[in-house]
């Protein structure tokens, strides 16, 4: 993704979202750009960065909106540029798995209730998981296929994501490699099964990971996730 496409990307969620303030918020966040910084660059307090992004101005103009994606970009740039990179580097959806961000993060509850999936362990920590996207995950051939050095991707531009699990058998392997990875989603979803191996339990407990499973049609999901 080039840098045009991702300004486009990021002012058309803004002008879309029914909470603009909150998508700006978002990636903010994702730039790893704090409101002073901000605020510094765009010659603005950041209280009233922070009016906007709790929804207490008026919706910003395409004027503001401009000047925000640019100094997301342009403060990036001064860093390393290693966000609009990572960008860069993310491919189109593959035959291992999709990524989808949201405009605006659900709670792990919410998040559940739409797939109508099941805790099989964890469920107390539904209410304090924030989720800003997904991946919708071939189990079998990221396991078989997938290089490890290409585990990263998954992961997309936003960490606090769920894994959605395909073409599962009992949730072990997909659960041994969150063991093993460095970094670990905020919740992970089984698609079509009911039991769960046990060591699959054991590791989502030790690693304080939602695990839930789902039987829920995958189509009907991504078509009631990709609207958020």
């Amino acid at each position: 993704m080039t840098g045009d496409k991702l300004s486009a990307r990021i002012a058309g969620e803004i002008a879309l979202s029914e909470a603009p303030g909150s998508t700006m918020k978002k990636w903010r966040e994702i730039f790893g750009i704090t409101q002073a910084e901000l605020g510094n660059h765009l010659g603005i307090s950041p209280s009233t960065i922070s009016d906007y992004e709790g929804n207490r101005r008026k919706s910003p103009g395409i004027g503001i909106v401009r000047r925000f994606v640019d100094a997301l970009t342009k403060i990036d740039e001064k860093k390393g540029g290693h966000i609009l990179e990572k960008f860069t580097q993310e491919e189109e959806p593959n035959k291992f798995f999709e990524l989808h961000e949201f405009a605006g993060g659900i709670t792990g509850v919410d998040f559940a209730k739409m797939l109508g999936a099941k805790a099989i362990v964890n469920q107390e920590l539904l209410e304090s998981k924030k989720i800003y996207g997904y991946t919708l995950i071939d189990s079998i051939r990221v396991i078989l296929e997938m290089p490890p050095n290409e585990f990263p991707k998954l992961y997309g531009s936003v960490g606090e994501r769920a894994f959605i699990f395909t073409k599962v058998s009992t949730g072990r392997s997909p659960m041994v490699v969150i063991r093993v990875s460095p970094m670990k989603p905020s919740m992970v979803v089984l698609h079509g099964i009911s039991e769960v191996d046990k060591l699959a339990i054991k590791i989502a407990q030790k690693e304080q990971i939602p695990l839930l499973v789902t039987k829920k049609d995958i189509g009907k999901i991504k078509e009631e996730l990709n609207r958020i």
